[in-house]
């Protein structure tokens, strides 16, 4: 029998820290402000797509478009997904031709999602450039995807879980890892 234990990654103030972090960092990946659209894909990405906006808007002083992302009927594991997967609705409301767009997710794993939120995007148009920022980069990739920008670097075993708790919908922000005992051994 394994047993699991968390293990707190980030509480809410770094995370805070963090998000600002990721903002100054895409701002200074764009040569004009406010030439981007951040496009979250659900569901803690959009609000950290979110967070990120306001963050911007702070420092910046600039309204930066968002879109939010599903990538259900994009991914390649759908078939064995188990019970019926919940599909959100995308919600990108202008034109992204020639257009920069930072997709923003909370963890990057095997790249999987990524790929499939490409996949998703090129069928609202052909972007001039699109960038990754994530929360978590925790590796294992099966894909050649990379992050642009990370928040957290954080290598783990393959049989942990990462887990994002953000406010808007789990009632408090934190990383956490779930470790069983047989990892820990």
């Amino acid at each position: 029998m394994n047993d699991k234990k968390l293990v707190t990654i980030l509480t809410d103030e770094k995370m805070g820290q963090i998000v600002a972090r990721i903002a100054h960092e895409i701002l200074e990946k764009h040569q004009t402000v406010g030439d981007f659209i951040l496009v979250g894909i659900y569901t803690r990405g959009v609000y950290l797509a979110e967070r990120l906006a306001q963050a911007i808007q702070k420092i910046a002083n600039v309204e930066v478009p968002i879109g939010r992302l599903d990538i259900t009927f994009y991914r390649d594991d759908i078939a064995g997904m188990p019970g019926h997967p919940v599909v959100k609705s995308t919600d990108i409301p202008f034109d992204i031709n020639e257009k920069d767009i930072v997709i923003v997710d909370d963890v990057l794993f095997t790249g999987r999602t990524i790929r499939a939120a490409l996949d998703a995007l090129m069928d609202y148009g052909r972007p001039r450039r699109i960038m990754l920022a994530v929360l978590i980069d925790r590796g294992h990739r099966e894909l050649p995807i990379r992050a642009d920008i990370v928040g957290k670097n954080l290598p783990t075993m393959r049989g942990e879980s990462v887990r994002v708790h953000l406010a808007e919908v789990d009632g408090k922000d934190e990383v956490l890892i779930e470790k069983t005992k047989e990892n820990n051994e």
